[in-house]
């Protein structure tokens, strides 16, 4: 398989204001790189500068509200990054920026931001712990955006994740063993209101100390848009959540010990109260999760992280397969699973591979874990 580069580890640390400073600074011509990308989409659709930060600016007065720190973060990261706070708020809003953007053209998004995601529970567990996985399918672009950042805390836990350069938070686990990652849903109540962008709610996530408080962000903040997100624990618990904007449905591992979703709605009673819009965009998310689950379950032993790996290498029904081969969709954006992500929380491991259709070579990322006070 062709040799790619590793996505760079960026650690900050201090007060939220030092913090971004130090992520600005580091990650200076990636952040360049995610700016570049969306304000391009943006522009495809007719946007002019103005008319892009205005909608970036939309943003900052409820997350100054809801997350002071985390805005004196994105200070920081704008000013060590010599670019603009509506710039940095274009990174961490891009999805809600991106979809309100398009609903004012009347454009309709057949592009797949998809993701399959799983988490193996402690009883199928070959080690007894849970991991944790995804793959990332977004634009083949952002092969030379993304990073992964370190965040040492002296507050409350730190946190390792995945994410695009600028961006507070993606996939990842925090020092006491949480771990999330998401994937994309869509239905029939999106856009109706502005929510929390999903980046923040994620980070808030791993800033919590009790799996309990990490399900209150996840579940319960308000969104623009629906999005599922994958919460795991390294005491041995996983849960599913299909989120649309003002509710959230809650998918429990299966009796096998397993969770897999992809971008299509499971929950009975989210499929009868809202309709799953993303379909059109995303026909493979049905056998993708089957694919995966399927694969896992046909081994009839106890599993580790190779195992979900070699799951998530699944090539059924390419390029639109679990883990998707950078290709050209009939907008002429470019497509790829951009990265393959495994966690492993009680070990403060994250393995990463860029572009895994083409690469098979992982980059260990690590963070030392707390030892419990329970």
């Amino acid at each position: 398989m062709k040799k790619i580069d590793h996505f760079p580890l960026i650690e900050i640390y201090g007060n939220p204001l030092c913090r971004g400073l130090q992520y600005g600074e580091q990650a200076r011509e990636r952040i360049a790189t995610s700016i570049d990308l969306y304000s391009r989409s943006l522009r495809d659709l007719s946007l002019g500068k103005s008319e892009i930060l205005d909608l970036a600016n939309n943003f900052i007065p409820k997350i100054t509200d809801w997350a002071p720190d985390l805005m004196d973060e994105m200070k920081g990261i704008a000013k060590g990054a010599s670019v603009s706070l509506s710039e940095i708020m274009l990174i961490n809003a891009r999805t809600e920026i991106l979809q309100l953007a398009e609903r004012g053209v009347n454009f309709i998004d057949n592009h797949s931001d998809g993701c399959t995601g799983a988490i193996i529970m402690p009883k199928i567990s070959a080690s007894g712990e849970i991991i944790h996985g995804q793959n990332w399918d977004w634009s083949e672009e952002c092969i030379g955006n993304t990073i992964v950042l370190r965040v040492l805390k002296e507050d409350g836990p730190s946190l390792l994740t995945f994410t695009e350069a600028g961006g507070l938070a993606r996939s990842g686990l925090n020092s006491v063993g949480i771990s999330i990652t998401a994937n994309y849903l869509k239905c029939d109540q999106d856009y109706k209101t502005l929510g929390i962008p999903l980046p923040f709610i994620r980070r808030r996530a791993l800033e919590c100390r009790y799996y309990s408080d990490a399900i209150r962000f996840v579940a319960t903040t308000k969104k623009s848009g629906a999005n599922n997100m994958m919460l795991a624990s390294s005491e041995g618990m996983g849960i599913n959540f299909e989120c649309a904007p003002d509710e959230s449905f809650a998918v429990l591992p299966d009796t096998d010990g397993l969770i897999v979703h992809a971008n299509h709605w499971q929950h009975v009673a989210a499929l009868s109260k809202l309709k799953d819009t993303g379909i059109s965009w995303s026909p493979d998310s049905f056998y993708r999760d089957y694919r995966v689950k399927e694969k896992l379950k046909s081994l009839n032993r106890k599993l580790d992280s190779e195992d979900l790996k070699e799951a998530f290498f699944d090539k059924f029904g390419a390029p639109f397969s679990v883990c998707v081969p950078p290709y050209t969709d009939n907008e002429n954006d470019p497509g790829a699973t951009v990265a393959m992500v495994i966690m492993q929380q009680k070990k403060g491991l994250m393995e990463v591979a860029p572009f895994p259709a083409l690469n098979n070579d992982f980059k260990s990322y690590r963070l030392e874990i707390e030892e419990s006070k329970f």
